[in-house]
């Protein structure tokens, strides 16, 4: 496995926590006990899904921000999920290249999600870099 692996994985049970409404720690656990993950990519796991779930709020605004004529309540729960792993990994994984983010979360939409959203998603992700930039500038 690796870390494509993991972000599915991190995906998946953020997808979870958020259609049954608990971000526990129990949760994770839970999570982490049903299915066969390496040691990096249970760190991985556990690291993301607790700092997006204690930097939600942040996350959600830059989400929110870059949804032009949509509601992040409209969005479909598998879209929302790999738009938060993508965001955490761009504003808190300086390790990750910001290119292998994008490419990943759109690899994981076109997977999982409705045949167009990859094209919603790599929208929202390169509206959200390219402010990132301009801030920077």
């Amino acid at each position: 496995m690796g870390r494509k692996q993991a972000r599915e994985g991190a995906m998946r049970l953020i997808f979870q926590m958020e259609s049954t409404n608990d971000f526990s720690d129990e949760s994770i656990d839970v999570y982490l006990s049903n299915f066969q993950y390496g040691d990096s990519e249970t760190k991985y796991i556990e690291d993301s899904v607790k700092t997006i779930r204690d930097n939600l709020d942040e996350i959600d605004k830059n989400i929110i921000s870059h949804l032009e004529g949509w509601s992040i309540y409209r969005l479909a729960k598998v879209d929302l999920a790999v738009l938060r792993v993508a965001i955490y990994e761009i504003l808190y994984r300086h390790d990750i290249p910001l290119e292998v983010s994008i490419n990943e979360a759109i690899e994981i939409v076109k997977k999982y999600s409705a045949e167009d959203s990859f094209r919603f998603v790599n929208g929202v992700l390169g509206s959200f870099v390219r402010t990132m930039d301009d801030k920077h500038d």
